[in-house]
């Protein structure tokens, strides 16, 4: 068994780490733990560089706190100015002892209010509970599950993003 440490005690991403492994490793049995670390970053990334350091500074906390551990992933969701609007995304690091993985989700845009909340300093989550009424969606399904009415939820936006960050580690003869 392989032990995946995951910068995170949000279940969400917690189970998205959990799926995107077992897809891309089917034949091999994962122990995927939830660690809480302080990575001294942003409570919300406004950029696609300030996200992806999020999440490489999540994985590198976490391979300082827990070095015994196979791998180390860390999730970061952010948003980012756009031509068409403020836009969200996440960006996934997975380190093991000799090699690095990354990957990214898929876009979307946020409606006008949430994105001005956001501007104002308000982290996207708790932007979507005042916007839609909800109490910590980003436990739940997130901002994209709630504009698809769940056609994709956080975990379903996040797991193809952690199958990216896991290519080199599949195919390691080719990186």
């Amino acid at each position: 068994m392989k032990t995946v440490h995951v910068a995170s005690i949000n279940p969400v991403k917690i189970q998205a780490a959990a799926e995107g492994f077992q897809k891309m490793f089917p034949n091999e049995t994962f122990e995927v733990i939830a660690c809480k670390v302080n990575p001294g970053i942003s409570p919300q990334p406004m950029s696609d560089a300030e996200t992806l350091d999020g999440a490489e500074r999540r994985a590198l906390a976490l391979r300082e706190l827990y070095p015994q551990s196979d791998y180390w992933v860390g999730i970061e969701g952010g948003t980012a100015e756009r031509q068409q609007g403020m836009g969200t995304f996440a960006w996934v690091v997975i380190l093991s002892k000799d090699q690095t993985g990354h990957g990214r989700s898929g876009e979307f845009f946020l409606p006008k209010k949430v994105s001005e909340m956001v501007r104002q300093g308000m982290e996207l989550g708790e932007a979507d509970d005042v916007f839609f009424s909800r109490i910590n969606s980003k436990q739940g399904n997130g901002a994209v599950g709630i504009l698809t009415d769940d056609a994709i939820d956080r975990k379903n936006l996040y797991i193809p993003a952690v199958i990216f960050a896991l290519i080199p580690f599949r195919h390691p003869d080719w990186f």
